[in-house]
């Protein structure tokens, strides 16, 4: 089974990139031939700066391998290594229509609150297709935000193979059962990042311990004190479960079980101490990671070898098909 999925290259990560993100790549790595990149060329969609996208590029690749994907396992690499990853791209939007892009519902959140909407941004998701489709990919680990993302990939394949004959599998998204939408700790209507809502309600992997723990004893709850998975009446409570259940490897009704009578004050104590027991291990070897740039280069490169390997075949029979000639 192949296995592929990517994650920006831009903010700090936060405890929601490891609930959708980091935690579903080490557990598919072991279900068979796993590919993850940093997608640098996705970051440049929406306003950066070029210093922070370098820093956050390495960054990003350190936590991937910090938080458990073994380079002998999986190939990690960084997307803008590989160019069949853009020329793929272009190639797909002849079978991606502006409709379908359109309706993208991230494109419509984003495009509101920037003055400069580059064509990348609608692009976007095109890119993300051909990420995916260029690897023969089964099954695409990921956060329940990009859901509508891969649904289009699964459209854009099955109209390239009804046009121009089978060339591509069309892949099954895979999403968490439990904390695939990570909120904001004090606005638990929005999801937590690092560019929306309050930054106070944002756990950052790097945060050290104390502040972890200030924020989640600051967390907002709900009215009543009773420890109840509700999304609906009592959203506050309900994502401090689903990050408890999380980070301590059990479900949502063992949670609610388990601090049946309890109030929130020891609740939130005692999700903010897992958490912080969760990081600890993973900030150590992230720093060791980034603190030796050489190596984690080595290992990207590596990885990026690998994947152009991987992907050639696949965009030399997209041209093909397509009727280019080849030299």
């Amino acid at each position: 089974m192949r296995i592929f999925s990517g994650i920006r290259a831009s903010g700090d990560k936060t405890l929601g990139n490891y609930s959708g993100g980091f935690r579903q790549y080490v557990a598919t790595q072991e279900q068979g031939d796993a590919f993850f990149c940093v997608v640098d060329s996705h970051s440049i969609t929406t306003p950066f700066e070029p210093e922070v996208l370098h820093e956050s590029t390495l960054s990003v690749a350190a936590w991937l391998f910090a938080t458990g994907l073994d380079p002998e396992r999986s190939t990690v690499f960084v997307q803008s290594h590989v160019g069949a990853h853009a020329e793929a791209a272009w190639l797909l939007g002849a079978v991606t229509s502006f409709g379908e892009l359109r309706r993208m519902t991230q494109f419509k959140e984003r495009s509101e609150e920037q003055d400069f909407v580059s064509a990348g941004l609608f692009n976007y998701p095109v890119l993300m297709a051909g990420d995916i489709l260029l690897y023969g990919t089964d099954i695409v680990p990921i956060g329940d935000d990009q859901r509508q993302h891969v649904e289009l990939a699964r459209n854009i394949a099955e109209r390239f193979n009804g046009r121009f004959g089978e060339t591509f599998k069309v892949p099954d998204g895979v999403f968490p059962e439990e904390g695939a939408r990570i909120k904001n700790l004090q606005e638990p209507e929005r999801l937590m990042s690092t560019t929306r809502g309050a930054p106070q309600g944002v756990v950052r992997m790097i945060d050290p311990p104390d502040v972890v723990r200030k924020k989640f004893k600051a967390a907002v709850t709900d009215s009543g004190s009773e420890v109840r998975h509700d999304p609906e009446e009592k959203a506050g409570i309900s994502n401090l479960i689903e990050i408890m259940a999380v980070v301590s490897r059990t479900t949502i009704a063992d949670v609610e079980s388990r601090y049946d009578g309890q109030g929130y004050g020891q609740f939130k104590g005692e999700v903010g101490d897992a958490v912080v027991e969760l990081l600890e291990p993973l900030q150590k070897r992230y720093e060791e990671l980034r603190s030796d740039e050489g190596e984690l280069r080595r290992l990207l490169g590596i990885g990026a070898d690998k994947a152009r390997e991987a992907s050639a075949p696949t965009l030399e029979t997209m041209y093909e098909r397509m009727g280019f000639v080849r030299p």
